[in-house]
């Protein structure tokens, strides 16, 4: 497993600092990584985050590696499963009592440390606090809330029908947890996609080691802090850590991993599990487009595409439009329509606006960078492409009618580039959709029936918005999750619940009513009986116990 990480390693972020003082990066970026970075001392006076980190701008990062023993090795790994297994098997964790206290709890930690969390995530990505609120706090919140309020009904054994064949009996579906799962979240949404699928481990009963990433040090370190303050440390645990540290959990025996980064991780977390057929969860995600036709109202459409993209993290989310898809008529006036909105949205100078997040660290940014820099693509530039490297800033770009070749129609942007890909006709577009692998999302922006009837029967996607982009992730009764390259599995709501309990079949039958036809020595007339029994033909197999046939 070791030697698979190092595969997609090529320099190592070391940090100071963590719950176990260790190198600290998350598997999620292992294929990304590339800068040696160090960080210490305290990062913020406020009580509520931990003092024992040191959090400046990225690009102002010390490039020195410091070489590091992990105190949390696959001895200390083992050890901590073993404990919290054996927790787990006293039974705590499946009451009710534990699990929605557990709930309250995080509901609790997230109304009174709001500030804190709303920091942490400013410390991380520069997230301007409106939507640090909307994105991460107010959806964890609605989706713990919703866990309260339902958990019982979640939890009640479903009664399902019996057949003639079992007569006299009743069965019932019986949702149990899976044991001990581990969870490793993601640094672009760090609080929520953390926070969120433990909610689910938690209302399924399960004991979970969360491992988040470090990449998002302060949400990291703060979630290690709140975790051990508000909840039941014997059954949740919370691994701050690197390399080592994902080499050491990933080696363990789980009942399940749920997964949230790229692709690439995702098969090296795939392969880990494999050993010891351990199921998992893969949030991955893709190049989610947003096909627009020519009948929308323009100031909407283009309002929610940007909220879609450059108000989603700067681009830097899973679900956000990763290009546009719309005729060669139509193109300008819908650039048009973005350049004005975006304006509206952001000023003169976005790169000094504080309502855009800034690009996560200096790889990603130079990542960025080299996207747009591309030979072939650089003069495809109609707006924006503006940097500002010691902030870590990319103003909101648009593109037209990049090479399909170009790393940018390749791979997922992950970022503020918005490429516009133009075609004849609108029905076109759902063969450039269709040619790459499916995506996490699918955005359509149309009035014609018809024409999204289509998109939704002949579009794979893990999710679709109709003339919106990415609302529908709010959604609690729809599930969330990837097809093909972009996920599997997926959770939100009572998906979350059911991702982590197993659906335990149970049939009940008394010592009454026993019969001797399925018992040998088999006869022509048990035969006979039973073969009218399970085609349903009660007036055959009446006759046929009595010694008679239909035809007679």
């Amino acid at each position: 497993m070791t030697k698979l990480l190092e595969m997609n390693l090529r320099h190592t972020l070391r940090f100071a600092g963590g719950v176990y003082r260790t190198t600290r990066l998350n598997v999620a970026t292992l294929a990304l990584a590339t800068s040696p970075f160090q960080f210490s001392g305290g990062y913020c006076s406020k009580t509520c985050i931990p003092s024992r980190l040191k959090l400046t701008c990225y690009a102002t990062l010390s490039a020195v590696v410091k070489t590091q023993e992990s105190a949390f090795d696959g001895k200390e790994a083992a050890l901590l499963v073993d404990e919290l297994r054996t927790n787990f098997n006293t039974g705590r964790t499946r009451s009710y009592e534990w699990r929605i206290s557990q709930l309250q709890n995080i509901a609790k930690m997230i109304d009174e440390k709001e500030k804190c969390i709303t920091e942490a995530l400013y410390q991380d990505l520069s997230k301007p606090e409106l939507e640090a609120f909307l994105a991460e706090l107010s959806n964890t919140k609605s989706s713990c809330m919703l866990a309260i309020k339902e958990l019982k009904n979640w939890m009640a054994p479903e009664t399902v029908k019996t057949s003639v064949t079992t007569f006299p009996s009743s069965a019932q579906i019986v949702s149990e947890p899976l044991g001990v799962v581990l969870v490793i979240s993601a640094w672009n949404f760090p609080f929520l996609l953390s926070v969120e699928p433990v909610i689910g481990a938690i209302s399924a009963g399960n004991a979970v080691v969360l491992k988040p990433s470090e990449i998002a040090p302060a949400t990291s370190s703060l979630l290690a802090k709140l975790f051990s303050e508000y909840l039941d440390e014997t059954a949740i645990r919370v691994v701050e850590g690197g390399v080592p540290e994902t080499t050491a959990l990933l080696d363990q025996k789980w009942d399940k991993i749920f997964f949230t980064g790229g692709a690439r991780v995702g098969r090296i977390v795939m392969a880990a599990a494999a050993k010891n057929l351990t199921p998992v969860v893969l949030e991955l995600g893709g190049k989610c487009p947003a096909l627009v036709d020519s009948d929308v109202n323009l100031k909407v459409a283009a309002r929610r595409i940007i909220t879609g993209k450059w108000a989603c993290n700067n681009g830097q989310a899973c679900i956000g439009v990763d290009y546009v898809i719309t005729t060669k008529d139509f193109a300008p006036k819908l650039i048009d329509a973005l350049k004005t909105e975006l304006k509206t949205f952001f000023g003169e100078n976005p790169l000094k606006s504080k309502d855009v997040s800034r690009i996560v660290n200096s790889f990603h940014f130079r990542r960025l960078e080299s996207m747009m820099k591309e030979n072939g693509v650089a003069d495809k530039i109609v707006h924006g492409g503006q940097t500002m490297e010691d902030k870590l800033k990319i103003s909101p770009t648009i593109l037209v009618d990049v090479p399909e070749g170009s790393t940018m129609m390749q791979e997922e942007i992950f970022g503020p580039l918005l490429p516009v890909i133009t075609v004849s006709k609108i029905e076109d577009g759902f063969q450039v959709i269709r040619s790459r692998p499916k995506p996490l999302a699918a955005y359509l922006f149309t009035d014609n029936k018809e024409l999204q009837n289509k998109f939704v029967q002949n579009v794979s996607a893990g999710g679709m918005s109709i003339n919106e982009t990415v609302l529908h992730v709010t959604l609690k009764d729809l599930p969330f999750g990837g097809v093909g390259e972009s996920g599997i599995g997926a959770y939100h709501g009572k998906f979350s619940y059911e991702t982590f309990s197993h659906k335990k079949g149970v049939l009940y039958r008394s010592f009454d009513g026993d019969s001797d036809l399925r018992y040998p020595p088999y006869t022509p007339e048990k035969k006979r009986v039973l073969k009218a029994l399970l085609s349903s033909d009660i007036f055959g197999a009446i006759l046929a116990f009595f010694g008679f046939s239909k035809e007679s």
